[in-house]
């Protein structure tokens, strides 16, 4: 275990790191695909639902790895992921709970996903760097899955959003284990933190929704301007440090965007849709 943890250090650290992040995000997703479920969920089913996507995408690893690691090496990587991701996990924790976040029970938790992700999905047989039936198959269980966990069974949008995050996230795996740079959309999601596991005395919703974060992109001539805005009072809150964060992650947000709107923006087709869209 300790060679595989060295030979690899880089690269466990960086999937640990994506999954987690990935997981939080895709949980903010799922929220937003059902705003009216979302006021209503609590602590523990936001964390049942992050434990979806991490069982997911252990698998997506565990394929992948397959690809890359030689056979005997490959069952001790996935071993050192699933101690990588409970590390990682605590680290994350710990601003909420303190020193008293349990790694055991943090440890048991990854553990019984890792299990029940190998018990549902392994029975799944393709490659899962191929489209192919038998993929969007599993894939579509998944989604439905998370919308059970939601408590919205049946929402075609929460599952089509599901396995949308689980696609997305399948490139930035690949290039890790490659010895690649992942892609900026996947390794962007990293300071996002897991939602927190129920506690007693959760909170419930949190009451309107307010825009914090803000693009726009303007048509001037032949020129496609692309920015970004931050709300004045949520700016102030935020330490230099975090604003740089920020900003970092949303110039990269303002230009992939741009470039995708300018690509498009003076296309028959696009010329259509924003005149019926503003009819």
């Amino acid at each position: 275990m300790a060679t595989a943890n060295q030979e690899h250090h880089t690269q466990l650290r960086q999937l640990a790191e994506l999954i987690l992040a990935v997981a939080g995000e895709s949980v903010t997703v799922m929220k937003r695909n059902a705003p009216e479920r979302a006021l209503k969920l609590k602590r523990q089913d936001e964390w049942s639902l992050y434990l979806e996507f991490l069982k997911v995408m252990f698998n997506l690893t565990d394929r992948l790895s397959a690809l890359y690691l030689p056979i005997k090496e490959q069952p001790q990587f996935m071993d050192s992921l699933e101690d990588a991701v409970t590390l990682q996990l605590k680290n994350a924790l710990e601003p909420a709970f303190g020193s008293s976040a349990d790694q055991m029970e943090i440890m048991l938790t990854v553990g019984a996903a890792v299990a029940e992700s190998r018990q549902t999905y392994e029975r799944y047989r393709f490659l899962v760097t191929e489209n192919n039936p038998v993929k969007d198959e599993m894939l579509k269980d998944f989604g439905g899955r998370v919308a059970d966990a939601m408590g919205v069974a049946g929402n075609a949008q929460v599952s089509s959003a599901a396995t949308l995050c689980a696609s997305a996230v399948i490139p930035a795996i690949k290039a890790i284990l490659a010895g690649d740079t992942p892609p900026v959309d996947a390794t962007d999601t990293t300071s996002a933190p897991p939602p927190l596991p129920a506690t007693p005395g959760s909170q419930g919703p949190t009451g309107t929704e307010i825009k914090l974060v803000s693009v726009m992109s303007t048509v001037a001539g032949e020129e496609v301007e692309t920015r970004w805005g931050l709300h004045p009072r949520f700016r102030q809150d935020l330490s230099p440090e975090d604003m740089q964060r920020v900003a970092k992650l949303m110039n990269r947000v303002a230009k992939i965007l741009g470039e995708r709107y300018a690509s498009v923006a003076f296309s028959e087709e696009w010329t259509s849709w924003h005149k019926a869209g503003h009819a």
